[in-house]
């Protein structure tokens, strides 16, 4: 059972989400040759004053 974990802000809509899980099932399905409903995918969002790079937080600028 594939499971594809996405980390991103906030601020995406569900359409955009719902689109995503859409194509990234398909390119999964046919690149890993799994079925559909084997392959899970979790979308999670994360603050940016939550999320670090380069000794910064991203809510830093």
């Amino acid at each position: 059972m594939p499971i594809l974990h996405l980390q991103m802000h906030p601020g995406r809509t569900d359409e955009q989400k719902r689109a995503f899980v859409r194509e990234a099932t398909k390119a999964a399905v046919e690149t890993l040759a799994c079925p559909p409903e084997s392959l899970e995918i979790l979308i999670t969002e994360i603050a940016k004053d939550s999320w670090g790079v380069g000794g910064k937080l991203k809510s830093e600028g």
